[in-house]
C-alpha cells in the first residue's frame, strides 16, 4: 500500500485511515458530518494526493488529447482546465479526468488514482505520433482546500488575485514561498475553494502554511468519508460507482461533455446511440420513506419490476435527508416518478428529483 507525502502527519492528527485506490489515506477526524459542514460553511483541506498526474508536450499533443477524449480540448487557453472522459470503445468510459492547458504544446492530465495505471497505458497505446508524456503521480502532490473562507485563508499565501480567478482556471508561480506551484480554481465539492499541485519534498511546508493562514477561520483537515457526502450533494459522479467501463457518458447525463464537433474513440456508436435515443438515465432520487441507499441496490417500479439500481446514497448531512444517484429506464426518470428502493428484504419509496440536490 502507497503512502501519500503527508501520511504521517495524518497519522500524527489520530485520523481514521483506510486502504483506498492503493493508498493508506485518511478517511476522517472528528467525524463525517462535523467535517462535511467546516467546507460547507468555512474551510477545510483534504490530501489527495493519490491522484494521478501525467504531462502530455508537443507539436502533437493536443491533437493526442483530442482523439482520446471526448470534450474539445482545442476550445481551451493557457491557464483553462476542462472537465472530460476516456471513452473506451464498447459504450462505456475508462476514465473521468481534467485537462489542464499550461501552454499551445503542453498539457496536464489529472485522473482518478484507482485508474492511473490503466489510463496511462489506455493514453500510451494511442500515442501514435511522439507526444512526449511524463506521470509525475508519484512525485506530486495534491491539497484541496475547499469552502467558502478558502479564498480568505490562501490569499494571505500568494500574490496571485484568488478572488478573481474563475472556476476552472488556474495559475502558477510561487505559493507559500514555494515556486513551481499550480493554484486551480476546482474542487469536488461543490462548496468554492482551490487545488493546489506541488512536488512532494514541499508538502509539509505548504500543509503548515495552508493550517497556519487558515487559523483564524477554522480550518480543519478532511477525509475521505466528507469528500464523498459533499460530492454527492452536488451529484458529482464518482469513477467505479456513477461512472464505469459499461456507463455511457450521455445516459451519465455527461453529454455536455462529449461534443460531436470532432472524432474521438467511439464517437460514432456514441453519435449514434444519441440519435437512437437513450434507453437509461442517471437520475438523482430522495428517499420518502425511512432507509438509506448503497451502490448496487436495485431500483423497482409501483409494479415491483426491476427497472435499475443505484449508484451512490447516503444520508445528507447538509439536507438531513437520504440521497442517491441511479440509472433507470427513461420512462421511469421523469421528476417526481415513485420509485423503490431494495433495501434488504423490503422496496422502499424514494422520489426521483433534480440534482444538484444541495
Amino acid at each position: 500500500m502507497k503512502s501519500t507525502a503527508l501520511t504521517n502527519v495524518h497519522i500524527a492528527l489520530g485520523a481514521k485511515m483506510v486502504p483506498f485506490a492503493g493508498y493508506n489515506m485518511p478517511v476522517q477526524y472528528s467525524g463525517i458530518n462535523d467535517e462535511h459542514a467546516t467546507v460547507r460553511n468555512g474551510v477545510g483541506v483534504f490530501d489527495v494526493s493519490h491522484m494521478g498526474e501525467f504531462i502530455l508536450k508537443g507539436e502533437n499533443a493536443l491533437e493526442l488529447i483530442q482523439r482520446v477524449t471526448s470534450n474539445d480540448a482545442s476550445k481551451l487557453i493557457d491557464g483553462k482546465v476542462q472537465y472530460s472522459c476516456l471513452p473506451n470503445e464498447t459504450g462505456g468510459i475508462v476514465d473521468d479526468l481534467l485537462v489542464y492547458r499550461i501552454d499551445e504544446k503542453t498539457y496536464m492530465l489529472v485522473v482518478n488514482a484507482s485508474n492511473i495505471e490503466k489510463d496511462w497505458n489506455w493514453i500510451s497505446a494511442r500515442n501514435t505520433n511522439g507526444v512526449e508524456m511524463h506521470n509525475i503521480s508519484d512525485k506530486t502532490s495534491l491539497l484541496a482546500v475547499q469552502g467558502p473562507k478558502a479564498v480568505a485563508a490562501l490569499q494571505k499565501l500568494t500574490d496571485f488575485d484568488l478572488a478573481a480567478m474563475e472556476y476552472y482556471s488556474f495559475k502558477k508561480g510561487k505559493f507559500a514561498g514555494v515556486d513551481n506551484v499550480v493554484v486551480s480554481a476546482t474542487g469536488y465539492t461543490g462548496a468554492g475553494g482551490f487545488e493546489i499541485y506541488f512536488d512532494n519534498e514541499n508538502a509539509e511546508q505548504i500543509w503548515n502554511a495552508v493550517f497556519e493562514a487558515g487559523a483564524e477561520f477554522g480550518i480543519k483537515p478532511i477525509g475521505l468519508g466528507a469528500r464523498d457526502t459533499l460530492r454527492l450533494e452536488k451529484g458529482f459522479a464518482l469513477y467505479g460507482n456513477d461512472i464505469d467501463d459499461t456507463t455511457s457518458p450521455l445516459e451519465a447525463g455527461l453529454g455536455w461533455i462529449t461534443k460531436f464537433s470532432k472524432e474521438f474513440t467511439n464517437s460514432a456508436a456514441l453519435k449514434a446511440q444519441k440519435e437512437a435515443g437513450l434507453k437509461n438515465k442517471l437520475v438523482g432520487f430522495e428517499m420518502i420513506d425511512r432507509g438509506i441507499p448503497r451502490h448496487d441496490y436495485e431500483i423497482f417500479d409501483a409494479a415491483g419490476t426491476k427497472i435499475g439500481r443505484v449508484t451512490s446514497g447516503t444520508q445528507s448531512p447538509s439536507m438531513q435527508k437520504a440521497i442517491g444517484l441511479g440509472y433507470v429506464t427513461l420512462e421511469n426518470a421523469k421528476e417526481g416518478t415513485d420509485i423503490f428502493i431494495g433495501i434488504r428484504d423490503n422496496k422502499v419509496k424514494a422520489k426521483v428529483v433534480k440534482y444538484p440536490f444541495l
